[in-house]
């Protein structure tokens, strides 16, 4: 099988075009879009191809062509751009036969276009000095390529313009075999004179980086790069200033049918030191921490995976839809990771989220997790601490947030919020309507719409599909040791689920 993987950046416009293309293939593939945390509709445009959507850790280009290849199930693997769309309809085919073929390891695609001014001025001046065997190539910057997954796995992604020219250094220093292939006519948009200039501060520095032969004190002084480039994560409150009603939904108990950091221990094998730390552990940081330990070693498409297998509260998507229609930013908040609640922000059409940080190191976690500021009170762990750091940062009155979530769990912010809606609460009744403002007890999201205020006429209708755990959720996650979590542990985790739920029948 072929995997396709698509880095994309508020590329909303033109991704449905380039998948479009891509599926005219004959040949068995799969279509990977990861989405470098865009702020238009890219990810919902892709979502409507019918193919795999993940979000990167942080944003750059080079981190998501990375991952994209950690979550790659083929054993070749083709790059494309998700902002051209002139492909020709067979691109698959000429990036991937050579290949196929055994008449080359690495394909570096050329296009019927003048080369750009930092292809001219740059790269093919330093890499005729530093690297002459690959000064002939045309377009050494291009970024449609293809190469077995086992040679991408020894490569360094750069994460930043550099990340096409190192990837061809690095696989010529390997001794491996390259060819050029054309790809016809291209069209894309220009860049900026800022654009460019950044772009060839990066590409001497990556370039002069990989040559052997230059001594490392001095890369910074022959590459003239004052300040080496910060890897920037994706601001979660972007457009915050601009707030004024806000639904904050708890993840784990508002979104997800099931908590993510249970899920993802019982998909490791982690199940039951999970349910020890849980039991034994009472400081809320040294329990996520020793929680997180429980991941060392796993990489961020597991971690998606994971997400991606539960199933979420039916009708979701529209009920947020709908809210922000009616003037309301939505966002997430968990005890669980960035990475994960980015990924299903973008899936929902949310705006936000805060949540913790897990550790990755070339996006495989490190055991360790950094707690959210705005969770911290005092060096204390009080996830109700965020509506007092929204208010004081961001000027937005508590009066103006809606807080959808747990009446266990989430007790103190339900009390702060200006309307506190207890989604399914896990204990009884009676203890939650001292706290909550509403009660939801259905699995149902759509009374919701009943409970915020509206100054425009509500659409009615919404239509809520029954909850259910079809085969491709119980299927198997299928990667290393998630292959435990097959359909028997969802259904083990269902009866699970319907036990405890049986003791509560008086909450929902």
């Amino acid at each position: 099988m072929i995997s396709i993987v698509i880095p994309v950046l508020n590329e909303g416009a033109t991704i449905r075009q380039v998948i479009k293309t891509i599926k005219k293939t004959s040949r068995q593939i799969e279509i990977i879009v990861v989405d470098d945390n865009s702020t238009d509709n890219t990810v919902a445009e892709a979502m409507k191809e019918d193919v795999r959507v993940i979000t990167s850790s942080q944003r750059g280009k080079g981190i998501s062509m990375r991952e994209g290849m950690m979550a790659a199930k083929g054993d070749i693997i083709a790059y494309v751009d998700g902002d051209i769309t002139t492909y020709p309809d067979n691109i698959v085919d000429i990036l991937t036969i050579p290949i196929e073929k055994d008449e080359a390891d690495f394909v570096k695609s050329y296009f019927e276009r003048q080369a750009g001014r930092v292809t001219q001025l740059v790269a093919k001046p330093l890499l005729s000095i530093l690297f002459p065997d690959l000064a002939h190539f045309q377009q050494p910057l291009s970024g449609m390529i293809a190469a077995r997954k086992s040679l991408l796995t020894k490569v360094q992604f750069e994460n930043d313009y550099g990340v096409d020219i190192g990837l061809l250094i690095d696989i010529h220093l390997m001794g491996a075999r390259i060819t050029e292939a054309n790809i016809g006519r291209l069209e894309n948009a220009m860049q900026t004179w800022e654009q460019l200039s950044k772009m060839s501060r990066e590409v001497s520095r990556t370039i002069l980086k990989k040559a052997e032969n230059i001594p490392s004190e001095n890369l910074e002084t022959l590459g003239n790069i004052n300040v080496i480039r910060e890897q920037m994560e994706y601001s979660i409150l972007e457009s915050i200033e601009k707030m004024e009603k806000m639904v904050i939904f708890n993840l784990d108990h508002a979104v997800f049918t099931q908590d993510y950091l249970y899920w993802a221990a019982i998909a490791f094998d982690e199940e039951a030191a999970y349910l020890q730390i849980q039991a034994t552990v009472e400081d809320p940081i040294e329990k996520l921490e020793k929680i997180t330990a429980l991941f060392e070693h796993r990489n961020l498409a597991e971690l998606l995976e994971v997400a991606d297998a539960i199933p979420i509260i039916p009708g979701i998507e529209g009920v947020v839809k709908e809210l922000k229609r009616r003037g309301y930013v939505c966002g997430l908040v968990t005890d669980a990771y960035g990475c994960v609640a980015r990924h299903i922000k973008n899936k929902l059409g949310m705006d936000f989220v805060f949540s913790n940080k897990i550790q990755l190191v070339n996006s495989v976690a490190t055991g360790r997790f950094t707690a959210g500021e705005y969770f911290m009170k005092e060096q204390a762990y009080d996830k109700s601490q965020l509506l007092t750091y929204i208010s004081k940062e961001y000027g937005i009155a508590t009066q103006n947030i809606i807080y959808v979530g747990d009446g266990k769990q989430d007790e103190q912010l339900l009390i702060k919020a200006g309307i506190g809606v207890a989604f399914c609460p896990q204990y009884q009744r009676a203890a939650v309507e001292k706290i909550a403002d509403k009660i939801i007890t259905g699995l149902s999201l759509q009374p919701l719409l009943d409970i915020v205020p509206d100054v425009t006429p509500v659409k009615k209708g919404i239509k809520i599909p029954p909850i259910r755990i079809n085969q491709q959720q119980a299927k198997r996650i299928g990667i290393g040791s998630l292959v435990g979590i097959g359909a028997a542990t969802l259904l083990y985790f269902a009866v699970k689920q319907m036990t405890k739920r049986k003791k509560e029948t008086a909450a929902c």
